[in-house]
């Protein structure tokens, strides 16, 4: 069958794929599976449902919640009426909520649990547009979602013959979600983005990676963020089973569970996951020791065309027996590919995953391109550079701008900016160029390389450009570093925010009998400050002599999506950081070379 819209799905999993774990989730500590044909029958339940209680085509249902086999069933039965689905991540503050919620006009919220209700209801109550709040998870004092598929159920003769006409009348052109862009500065902005933009994108990536039907999914990253969103798609339309993980802290449990074989990542969940993995190399005594942190420097020397000599090859294989081998059973025994995007991924990390038997592939895209504008691969020669985010996926077209920004046109650029054609005029041209926001160049004519976002962008008052991203993810490569935000825009020199790896810190500090009480403590320690002035001159070696960091100042409050640091995508809220360390960044700039600087300073802003 054609697969033009995202609903289209229901039918290609029923006739071709109708095994029983085509979604599942962990429910009360056993795994709760869902067929093909569970899924299609709730799913056309809620379009039922949906239209018994009055809604139709161009209605706004937002969800929020967590990832689950529900969001899916919910999001299908509001595709298959031409409902618009907003969904809208769980980890934002309430002014956030209510932008979001009063914006896209929505009529109805659907929330996952008990906790989210308390919160949401109250604001909802304030939005006369919303006429009622569910939840995903059954509580007797809240409206449950089934009141609308037992509902639809009724229904079910009466309107199925309007299903099956709204449906034949959806074009791949309709408006199939609005995704609010996280964003790091202001409010969020509502993208609309149509069957056609995701179908093209899932069309364009589904032969790429050798995912095959029935291949088991861990799925952890917010469903409702659009790379999560479309990979999703991706792995229906291949036929696999898409198990969604418990929480964040349970992924290594539950990827062993099922025994995955892929999963999709962003670059800041793939170094958590080596911090530990290095912290337990850190245990080890004696030749273990030895051999292991051996094994992660040759790891980081390897080469993705194969073209080692025959010593490398030798010690390469020792280590993948002797420490390799264990990654590969800590994440169940079957891992074959693990995709991370959202942001730079650190090429020593892609590296080691390679040596160790996992590829670990970058790809590039945002919410307004649906998202992947390009992806390393391996299904063809010449089709994976690590430190680049790969080829441009068929169907997309790239040039580079004069300034070095990227633009990108196709089937996969959103529809514009929701209740803001002034906004999308700014970023689409009249020639249908959508305008990423990003710098970057291709390699070998193939292979896009970004290098920093042209709005982080900053100059030094001497006139010389900063790219901020790129010497961040360079110094994140220290163990002893975990987030760091680079600064100096007018200044004479850049300059650092810097977030220690506390747990990599502490057994350090414990190797070298450094007493401390708390985080605050040991970072004002002048042996820890000299140990990071290391990291930093070491690090300063591969940066302009206008790059290099002058002054760093180390931080030991969290930085967390929670507390706002962080948006939902794990990216710096640089002007929430500007805020916060305001005092900081003075003292570290104030009297710079013995004359105070009075240039502007984005902290004063």
């Amino acid at each position: 069958m054609t697969i033009e819209r995202t609903f289209d799905l229901l039918e290609n999993l029923r006739n071709n794929h109708n095994r029983e774990d085509i979604l599942a989730a962990k429910r009360e500590g056993q795994w709760v599976k869902f067929s093909a044909e569970d899924y299609s029958r709730t799913s056309k339940r809620f379009s039922y449902g949906l239209l018994a209680s009055g809604f139709k085509k161009g209605d706004k249902i937002a969800t929020v919640s967590n990832n689950r086999p529900e969001w899916n069933m919910a999001d299908m039965g509001m595709a298959m009426i031409g409902a618009i689905h907003v969904p809208i991540y769980p980890t934002i503050g309430d002014d956030e909520y209510k932008h979001i919620l009063e914006h896209s006009d929505t009529r109805m919220l659907i929330v996952s649990d008990k906790a989210l209700y308390s919160r949401l209801k109250p604001i909802a109550d304030t939005i006369p547009g919303i006429e009622k709040v569910y939840t995903f998870n059954y509580y007797e004092d809240a409206p449950h979602w089934s009141e609308i598929t037992n509902l639809g159920e009724q229904n079910r003769v009466t309107y199925k013959d309007v299903l099956l006409k709204l449906r034949n009348e959806i074009t791949p052109d309709d408006i199939a979600s609005i995704i609010y862009t996280s964003g790091t500065t202001g409010l969020p902005k509502g993208v609309m983005l149509t069957h056609r933009n995701f179908i093209s994108n899932v069309k364009a990536c589904a032969g790429l990676f050798g995912i095959k039907p029935g291949d088991r999914i861990l799925s952890f990253l917010p469903i409702c963020h659009v790379f999560e969103r479309m990979v999703n798609y991706l792995f229906q339309f291949n036929g696999c089973s898409i198990y969604y993980a418990e929480n964040l802290g349970t992924i290594a449990q539950n990827m062993v569970e099922i025994q995955a074989n892929a999963f999709a990542t962003v670059p800041r969940v793939i170094e958590r996951i080596y911090d530990r993995i290095v912290s337990k190399g850190g245990d080890l005594k004696g030749v273990k020791r030895l051999i292991f942190f051996q094994s992660l420097k040759l790891g980081e020397k390897f080469r993705v065309d194969g073209k080692h000599h025959f010593w490398y090859g030798l010690r390469l294989w020792l280590a993948r027996k002797l420490v390799f081998s264990k990654w590969q059973k800590a994440f169940g025994g079957e891992l074959r590919l693990v995709v991370s995007g959202g942001a730079a991924l650190q090429p020593r990390l892609s590296r080691l995953f390679f040596a160790a038997g996992i590829p670990l592939l970058e790809g590039y895209g945002l919410t307004e391109t649906s998202p992947v504008i390009a992806v390393n691969h391996l299904s063809r020669p010449n089709s994976l550079m690590i430190g680049t985010v790969g080829p441009i996926i068929d169907g997309v077209e790239v040039k580079i701008d004069e300034d070095g920004e990227i633009l990108v046109k196709g089937d996969n650029i959103m529809k514009g900016y929701y209740k803001d054609p002034e906004t999308t005029a700014s970023v689409v041209d009249n020639q249908g160029w959508f305008h990423t926001g990003d710098i970057g160049t291709l390699l070998n004519n193939r292979f896009l390389k970004i290098t920093d976002r042209k709005k982080e962008m900053f100059k030094t008052s001497s006139g010389k450009y900063i790219a901020p991203q790129a010497i961040e993810n360079m110094l994140k490569e220290s163990n002893f570093i975990e987030q760091v935000m680079v600064v100096g825009e007018n200044e004479k020199f850049a300059s650092a925010l810097v977030l220690p790896n506390f747990e990599y810190l502490h057994v350090w500090a414990n190797n070298h009998r450094i007493h401390f009480r708390d985080n605050m403590e040991l970072i004002s320690i002048p042996k820890v400050q000299q140990r990071f002035q290391k990291e930093m001159d070491h690090y300063n070696k591969q940066l302009g002599k206008y790059e290099q960091i002058k002054r760093f100042r180390l931080v030991y409050e969290a930085w967390t999506a929670q507390t706002g640091e962080l948006s939902p995508t794990l990216k710096l809220k640089r002007r929430v950081l500007y805020k916060k360390y305001a005092n900081i960044l003075r003292e570290i700039y104030s009297y710079a070379e013995g004359e105070e600087n009075r240039g502007k300073h984005k902290f004063n802003d």
